[in-house]
């Protein structure tokens, strides 16, 4: 039985409420973690920038494949773009259930452009989630005219996402407490 792209939208969408929902009871510390945990958990945020700047990468250099007509190309990079992603939200949501949420110390406009990149930031990961996979589905089952429909709405999100995620890290990483 070959599942419908009505069904894998709705999936989609669970697994995206799902998501968004962990990572909310985790930033609010709802459960209890642990009060020990590995010394690597430190090391995250950092490999979650290195994560989202490969990503970006893998993005431009997938939407110039594609341009170029390299198709292979194009879905190996993206491939990899869904994978380091997927690494990067099991990362994040590690580390958010280990250590509690780091506050932003920088005072004056900076302030504010650290609570508008971030705001931003949030939102649309939370948008682009169910975006991508529809993306994924729909070029997995060869549906180019969709994927491409969607793609054009999809990509400059992720991409910004990628981007925004770096800035966040840098921004943030002079006040964490370890």
């Amino acid at each position: 039985m070959k599942l419908s792209d009505k069904a894998f939208f709705r999936i989609a969408m669970v697994v995206s409420v799902v998501v968004f929902l962990l990572v909310v009871i985790l930033n609010k510390r709802i459960l209890n973690p642990p009060t020990e945990f590995p010394a690597f958990i430190y090391k995250l945020p950092m490999l979650h920038a290195i994560i989202n700047g490969t990503c970006a990468m893998l993005l431009i250099l997938s939407l110039r494949a594609i341009k170029g007509g390299n198709v292979a190309k194009h879905k190996l990079l993206n491939i990899t773009a869904f994978c380091l992603s997927a690494v990067f939200l099991l990362s994040y949501v590690t580390y958010h259930f280990f250590v509690p949420e780091t506050s932003y110390g920088g005072e004056g406009a900076m302030k504010y452009v650290y609570y508008t990149i971030l705001i931003s930031h949030i939102f649309l990961a939370a948008i682009v989630l169910p975006m991508i996979l529809l993306a994924f589905w729909y070029a997995l089952n060869n549906n180019i005219a969709k994927h491409r429909k969607i793609v054009r709405f999809t990509y400059p999100i992720w991409l910004y996402v990628a981007v925004t995620g770096v800035l966040v890290y840098l921004l943030i990483s002079p006040y964490y407490s370890f």
